[in-house]
């Protein structure tokens, strides 16, 4: 397995409120902070943190996706039990999408807007369903996956880690071939580039770090509106 992570500002925020975990071949995560001030960036990065500490802590547990989901629970908690001791905190929180990689398995675990893809015999999937308010409208038929691009409300979560006390989380599990790719972003690029543009990319893909870099240029070139920010993972050099 190759694999690459890469984070960026982008071409509007102050401050890059994104975290990542980076732990071939086994972990990985993204994280997108959200609060006033530095609220979000802490946010994230203790969601990072934690579920790094615990992934580690638990390792020799048999069931993977058990493990992803305790790990965000306790980074929920973690988190929750913060903002309620800082007044400056209240309300933070953050998305994560998580995943453990165990050969052909893929096990994952998804709170928020930032998302899961698996690109497989050519085709791109989505393994985790948008928590937003836009995302709901889509899934109900209200409005189209292009006119959530641009929707004004676009950026309201329905779910995010250490907001609340208790936390539902989506997991599930996938299988992935030689040849597939599995990419977790943050909306900073999924508001600026398309689902197609991004299988493009990928289906163009030559080195992993380029294909990265690249979709962070066609998401500043967007506008850049947030921070950017991707792990790629290649199963094997097909």
């Amino acid at each position: 397995m190759l694999a690459y992570a890469k984070s960026d500002i982008g071409m509007v925020r102050k401050t890059n409120e994104d975290n990542y975990v980076f732990l071939p071949p086994r972990l990985f995560a993204v994280a997108d902070g959200m609060g006033g001030h530095v609220a979000g960036e802490i946010a994230s990065k203790l969601a990072a943190d934690t579920i790094r500490e615990y992934v580690a802590a638990h390792n020799q547990v048999d069931c993977s996706e058990t493990v992803i989901k305790e790990a965000i629970q306790q980074a929920n908690w973690t988190i929750f039990q913060i903002a309620q001791s800082k007044p400056e905190y209240t309300g933070m929180g953050t998305t994560v999408s998580a995943v453990i990689v165990d050969g052909p398995d893929i096990f994952w675990a998804h709170v928020g807007d930032s998302r899961i893809y698996l690109l497989h015999d050519r085709q791109l999937k989505q393994l985790t369903d948008d928590h937003s308010l836009v995302g709901d409208l889509v899934r109900n038929g209200n409005i189209t996956p292009e006119e959530a691009l641009t929707h004004p409300h676009r950026n309201i979560l329905t779910r995010a880690v250490g907001t609340n006390e208790d936390i539902q989380i989506d997991t599930g599990t996938a299988l992935w071939e030689p040849g597939d790719m599995l990419l977790l972003c943050t909306d900073g690029l999924t508001n600026m580039v398309s689902d197609g543009d991004i299988c493009q990319l990928l289906l163009r893909a030559g080195e992993g770090r380029e294909v990265l870099d690249q979709l962070v240029r066609e998401a500043n070139a967007a506008g850049g509106l947030d921070n950017i920010t991707g792990i790629l993972l290649q199963n094997g050099e097909s």
